[in-house]
């Protein structure tokens, strides 16, 4: 298989195995959406989704945020790690959509990345799951499942964003980045990938690499 055929391959054997693509974090609304995945750096989103609804019960609008106290964001959410740089970043962000957006999370990838705290992972994944746009989120995950199967050459998510968008067909690529993530965690698990089970493994090149030395 070349790469395109390897890439359609992979889309519909994750397809089967994972009918629902669901994103991890639990949400609401749009705003709630970009919230968690700023608190999701460098944290597990079962982590975030239990911190968040205590979080979203107390500030429920941009302009909640806007106003509120960072040493109290900084409370709420200290268990996600990075606690000061996150509130600080969410508050701000949050004064940005109230002032320059009417309160409504940003519909364009400028628009998101000129946001405090947002880079193009979370952006991809805003433009994917709220706005229905081509995305590609490049999740740790992603970025090990796409280099074993041979779609791309590069840990740089710039570029593993740029390879696989050349790859994937624009209507299967946010869905597709949502099941990478699920079968990172229950088959190609970083450091102990389970290869026999895996629906991949025929258009893998880890998995053809290692049976033929095995």
């Amino acid at each position: 298989m070349n790469k395109k055929e390897k890439a359609i391959f992979a889309v519909n054997a994750l397809k089967e195995k994972y009918p629902d693509a669901l994103c991890s974090l639990d949400y609401e609304n749009p705003l709630e959406l970009l919230i968690a995945t700023r608190l999701s750096a460098q944290c597990t989103d079962a982590r975030v989704n239990l911190v968040t609804p205590a979080l979203f019960a107390k500030y429920k609008s941009a302009d909640d945020f806007a106003e509120a106290d960072i040493a109290d964001v900084e409370n709420l959410i200290h268990s996600c790690g990075f606690f000061r740089a996150k509130a600080r970043d969410i508050v701000g962000m949050c004064r940005i959509i109230r002032d320059e957006y009417g309160g409504k999370v940003p519909d364009t990838m400028e628009k998101l990345t000129a946001l405090p705290g947002v880079g193009r992972k979370t952006a991809n994944l805003i433009m994917g799951d709220v706005y229905h746009a081509p995305a590609v989120v490049t999740d740790t995950h992603v970025i090990r499942i796409t280099n074993l199967l041979g779609l791309v050459s590069t840990k740089d998510p710039a570029k593993v964003e740029a390879q696989l968008r050349a790859l994937l067909p624009p209507e299967e690529s946010n869905d597709f980045c949502h099941r990478c993530v699920l079968h990172g965690r229950e088959t190609c698990v970083a450091g102990r990938p389970k290869c026999e089970l895996c629906v991949l493994k025929k258009g893998c090149s880890h998995w053809v690499k290692n049976s033929k030395n095995a």
